[in-house]
């Protein structure tokens, strides 16, 4: 135990040791106060905000900065350990213990880039993000009315979502489109704008050929 602890306290390993504790101690605080996520700037990592660039540049990219520096101490504290007990074995000392202690280092940064970057891949899939859906995402797509008319007062349509679930929505048509013809039931209509003070799209009427109903799509 006496040996593995002076191995821990010795350059290299003492860096990431120091860190390791840093680490330690944030996911305490994560599992236990319920410390936020994000302190450590815990959004995946992409290119914008302060360092992202370098990580994306590694292959770290949709993993939570956090998760990322955590994994890299970790290997790199695991690497320059194992380090130090073979230098320790093999009794070089002198200006060759230095250059080697130094090898080391590089040795341990490297392992805990390269094994965070393997594990990055499958972590992805855990840490996607989907933006939750949004209102504005039915602008420029294509509904079916559902009552009987749509005036500038009232009227319902179906519309199906970029995700594939279809809504029940509130649709209002101007009253310049009005003037061409009410709106019907059954009747394809192009939704161009939401309202987001009365909380309703805006639809004009558009010809089924130049879009998909069932998709939602307008081409």
């Amino acid at each position: 135990m006496g040996d593995f602890l002076d191995a821990t306290l010795r350059f290299p390993a003492v860096i990431f040791t120091f860190a390791l504790i840093v680490v330690v101690v944030y996911w305490v605080l994560v599992l236990v106060g319920g410390a936020a996520l994000d302190l450590l700037d815990g959004d995946p990592v992409d290119d914008g905000g302060d360092g992202g660039g370098a990580l994306k540049a590694i292959g770290l990219e949709g993993v939570p900065v956090t998760v990322a520096l955590s994994l890299f101490v970790v290997f790199a504290w695991l690497t320059s350990i194992v380090g130090n007990v073979f230098l320790d074995s093999v009794g070089i000392s002198g200006g060759g213990l230095a250059a080697l202690l130094f090898v080391v280092l590089i040795a341990a940064i490297g392992a805990g880039v390269l094994i965070t970057r393997m594990l990055a891949a499958p972590l992805r899939h855990v840490f996607h993000h989907t933006p939750p859906p949004s209102r504005a995402d039915f602008v420029g797509r294509i509904c079916i009315i559902r009552t009987s008319t749509v005036t500038p007062d009232f009227g319902q349509a179906e519309i199906t979502s970029p995700d594939g679930s279809s809504a029940l929505i509130q649709v209002r048509q101007s009253r310049e489109h009005a003037v061409h013809g009410l709106l019907r039931s059954g009747a394809s209509a192009l939704v161009y704008d939401y309202d987001l003070d009365r909380e309703f799209f805006w639809v004009c009427p558009v010809d089924p050929a130049m879009g998909d109903p069932a998709l939602g799509r307008f081409t």
